[in-house]
C-alpha cells in the first residue's frame, strides 16, 4: 500500500488546531444528508481512476479502460476531451450520450469503473494506531476503524464523529456516530459511506 502523501498530515493538525473542530457542534448521521449529486451510494469518478466507455453498436468509438488524467478529463474519439472526475458513472454515459447525438443515431452509452482509487481519510484521538489511512472505495465507519487498530480503553461509545467538508460551508460539518447502532449495523450509519479527505475522531 503506498503512504499517503505529508500534506494530508498537515490538514488533519489544521482542522483540529483551528476553529474548524467545535467539540459542542454536530449532527446525528440519521439526520444527516448527502449532497444531492452524491446521494444513492452513487460512486463519483476521481482522477486516477480506469474507466471504460461503451458505445452500444460502435465499436470504433468505444474506449476500454482510460485513465481519468490529473485535470479530471478523458479522451474520447469524435468528442476529444470529456469531463469525467466528479460524476457518477451514470451522469457520465448521460453527458457522453448527449454530445454524440449529433453524430451517432439514439447513441447508448454505459460507463464501468475498473480501477477506483483508494479513499484517503484520517482517523484520530482513541484508536490504537491513529493516522492517514486508504481504504477501498464504498468503505465505511467499522473499516475506518479497523483500519485503525480499533479503540483504546478510553474510547467513548457515543462520542465517534467524522469530519466533513461540504461545498457552500467555511468549516467541516461534524457527523455523530453511536458505536452500539453502528456495530449493529443499524440506521444511517450501516449505509455511511466515506470520502477522501473525511477526518475520524474517536474521543
Amino acid at each position: 500500500m503506498k503512504p499517503i502523501a505529508v500534506p494530508w498530515i498537515a490538514l488533519t493538525a489544521l482542522l483540529l488546531a483551528s476553529g474548524c473542530y467545535q467539540p459542542g457542534r454536530f449532527i446525528w448521521v440519521d439526520d444527516y444528508r448527502e449532497p444531492q449529486t452524491q446521494q444513492d451510494d452513487s460512486y463519483l469518478i476521481r482522477r486516477g481512476d480506469v474507466i471504460t466507455v461503451n458505445v452500444w453498436n460502435q465499436g470504433q468509438i468505444s474506449s476500454p479502460r482510460l485513465r481519468v488524467r490529473d485535470d479530471g478529463r478523458i479522451s474520447l474519439p469524435l468528442l476529444n476531451d470529456v469531463d469525467a472526475a466528479g460524476q457518477t458513472p451514470a451522469a457520465l454515459a448521460r453527458a457522453v450520450e448527449q454530445r454524440l447525438k449529433d453524430l451517432v443515431a439514439n447513441p447508448v452509452v454505459t460507463v464501468v469503473v475498473d480501477e477506483a482509487q483508494p479513499v484517503k481519510i484520517s482517523v484520530l484521538g482513541e484508536v490504537r494506531n491513529p493516522g492517514n489511512k486508504q481504504l477501498s472505495p464504498g468503505a465505511g465507519l467499522l473499516q475506518a476503524v479497523s483500519e485503525a487498530g480499533g479503540f483504546t480503553d478510553y474510547a467513548r461509545d457515543d462520542g465517534i464523529f467524522v469530519l466533513r467538508r461540504e461545498a457552500g460551508y467555511q468549516t467541516p460539518v461534524r457527523i455523530r456516530f453511536n458505536w452500539e447502532l453502528l456495530s449493529r449495523n443499524e440506521g444511517s450509519a450501516a449505509t455511511f459511506r466515506l470520502r477522501t479527505g473525511d477526518v475520524v475522531v474517536v474521543e
